[in-house]
């Protein structure tokens, strides 16, 4: 049901089940978060992408499976959905939602626990739960606001509206829209690689001092980038950047 792909750097995880809609039913969500935990453990991937298969990136929970649970397994999906995108927010290295279709309910959540999202032309994404009665369960009454603003959070989840690509890229929702699928993997890769030119361990740390920062104040946060520059100065790929910049040439980073 999902599938990892190594492209030198670049773990691409893809959830196939175009079928469904790439909805999460319970198994797929226990596979997810087996092959996040996997991804986080191999220092040589420095870029981790997701994407669907089909015409949706994922239309979230499987309702199909959710009318047949009982109210303790109602919770139970909805705990380990919070938690599989809670460590996707979490993992180390950059990471790039490669939105292929509609995004909607648990799908949209997923894409908003990653770094970057990158949408083809014609997608439709939003918070669609309230219209089922329920609520976003998987982070996006915390994340939405904290990316867009809280007027413009609140208005997607009680109208429960689907909105376009180009206003998903107006809000502030994604970086970039693009005009076929086919070339939706090539910009995503592109951008990758723009990522992978660098440090590993400075991106790495760089991205922990920005994550950690925002939950703290200005002055807190500063102290968390004195802490992660103070990782980076022992390393090999420092002193290998100021040798690279002495011969004039590009830098070969080990992430050592």
């Amino acid at each position: 049901m999902i599938h990892l792909e190594r492209l030198d750097h670049v773990a691409i995880i893809r959830v196939d089940r175009p079928e469904r809609l790439n909805c999460f039913d319970y198994p797929t969500l226990v596979e997810l978060k087996e092959l996040v935990a996997t991804v986080r453990r191999e220092p040589d991937i420095r870029v981790v992408l997701f994407t669907g298969t089909g015409k949706a990136f994922s239309a979230g929970a499987d309702l199909k499976e959710r009318v047949t649970l009982n109210e303790t397994e109602v919770r139970r999906n909805v705990e380990m959905i919070r938690d599989v995108f809670a460590d996707i927010a979490r993992l180390p290295q950059p990471t790039i939602a490669a939105v292929n279709g509609h995004a909607l309910g648990g799908g949209f959540e997923w894409m908003l626990a990653c770094d970057f999202r990158i949408i083809v032309n014609g997608a439709l994404v939003g918070l669609t739960e309230t219209s089922f009665g329920i609520i976003p369960g998987a982070g996006g009454t915390q994340r939405l606001p904290r990316l867009i603003g809280e007027t413009r959070a609140k208005e997607m989840i009680f109208t429960a509206k689907k909105i376009d690509a180009e206003t998903a890229e107006r809000y502030g929702i994604v970086s970039r829209v693009v005009p076929t699928v086919e070339e939706l993997m090539e910009v995503c890769l592109a951008f990758a690689d723009e990522m992978l030119c660098n440090g590993p361990i400075a991106i790495r740390q760089a991205k922990q001092a920005i994550d950690q920062g925002l939950d703290h104040t200005l002055s807190e946060g500063l102290k968390l980038e004195t802490a992660a520059y103070e990782t980076v100065i022992p390393t090999e790929d420092r002193l290998e950047a100021l040798r690279a910049f002495s011969e004039k040439r590009t830098p070969q980073f080990q992430g050592k």
